[in-house]
């Protein structure tokens, strides 16, 4: 049996090559004559899968390891009778730490109190969901839109988007569609950002496409109070280097990249795989490699909760490296700003999620012990 993978999947020739023979491949560099006669098909989401690619091969069952699936023509796949999988909500923890890192940073640089702001979250599936859990274990207010769950649930928790674009702090985890009843493509467009408060904090970490770029370059120059937060963007990996010069935090499409998501996106795919074919499930990831970027932290009783959330998350990861590194593609040509920024995701540094960070508090910190311990960190009070 012949498999194709993305050679930038972690751990896949450790997971797969004892099911079949394993060929590594750049997933740009996927191509209907490298896949023709392949079995299994391994990607991310930088492959789009679709009849172009599919078409003359012999292609029995197509993974990603990723959580969005907007690259895969999953009606193709249906009707062609190829089977399929993704790692939906593998990334979740790692993109919501993410964002919270995003707004503690930009709370410290704007010196603003984050705890009276009110967050408006846009689709609450595996992401959005862990979004709002964490945000009210931390006490922050907060507002969902999803029509499509609104549609399914009828659940009144579930407003309408003007009502939600009101909010202080606008968080996007949609997933990008065009048709249906609800379309995601352009969502946030010159209409919606108008209806925004003028010292709105924009953040997307869903796909590019959910956010108009030419609308929103127009309301960045006309609206300065207006922060903008961007970790996806249209036409990856040729991103808009004006837009980037003019937003306050803009990373390369890393939000989801925590090495604990990387792994358990691989081995999702990897189990599904062995379901499919009725193979036997012999792998798993080995302990020790989440050993790696272990940290302790120490609060002391004198300051309070939400400044003490804030420099844990921060410590944990600050969001301003990661902006830090694709900054520099302004500084570059043109030309070569599209190889960087897939350079920048390549060579993305191991970073783990809260629960690799151990912190030490007071026994008497029984409230701020719990917040962190619904966040994902592990606590031991002393």
């Amino acid at each position: 049996m012949k498999i194709v993978a993305d050679s930038q999947i972690p751990l896949v020739q450790q997971a797969f090559s004892n099911i079949g023979n394993l060929h590594l491949c750049a997933g740009r560099g996927i191509t209907p004559e490298f896949i023709k006669d392949a079995d299994i098909l391994l990607v991310r989401s930088v492959t789009p899968v679709n009849a172009s690619l599919l078409n003359n091969s012999q292609v029995k069952f197509v993974a990603t390891a990723t959580s969005g699936t907007d690259h895969v023509d999953i009606g193709f796949l249906q009707k062609s009778g190829i089977g399929f999988a993704s790692a939906h909500g593998s990334n979740a923890q790692s993109v919501v730490e993410y964002v919270l890192s995003s707004l503690f940073v930009l709370a410290e640089q704007q010196d603003f109190d984050l705890s009276n702001k009110t967050v408006g979250i846009i689709g609450h599936g595996e992401v959005g969901s862990c979004l709002s859990k964490a945000l009210k274990a931390i006490g922050i207010e907060y507002l969902v839109n999803d029509p499509p769950l609104k549609d399914e649930t009828g659940d009144a928790m579930y407003m309408e988007l003007e009502d939600v674009m009101k909010m202080d702090i606008i968080s996007l985890h949609v997933p990008l569609t065009i048709a249906g009843s609800y379309p995601t493509r352009n969502l946030i467009d010159k209409k919606i950002l108008a209806g925004l408060k003028q010292d709105a904090i924009l953040v997307n970490t869903s796909r590019g496409g959910v956010i108009n770029e030419t609308d929103l370059k127009q309301h960045i120059n006309c609206h300065q109070k207006f922060s903008t937060v961007l970790d996806v963007w249209e036409h990856e990996p040729e991103i808009d280097q004006e837009l980037l010069a003019k937003i306050y935090i803009g990373t390369p499409h890393i939000a989801g990249y925590s090495t604990d998501a990387k792994i358990r996106a691989t081995t999702m795919i990897y189990n599904e795989t062995c379901k499919y074919f009725n193979f036997p499930q012999n792998w798993k990831p080995a302990g020790g490699l989440l050993d790696a970027g272990l940290q302790e932290l120490k609060i002391n009783g004198e300051v309070n909760d939400f400044d003490a959330i804030a420099m844990t998350v921060t410590a944990h990861y600050d969001v301003r490296s990661d902006a830090a590194a694709l900054r520099r593609a302004l500084e570059i040509d043109r030309t070569e700003a599209g190889w960087f920024f897939d350079e920048l995701r390549k060579n993305y540094p191991l970073r783990r999620e809260f629960s690799a960070t151990v912190v030490k508090l007071p026994a008497t910190r029984h409230s701020l012990a719990n917040i962190l311990l619904q966040l994902g960190f592990m606590v031991i009070k002393q």
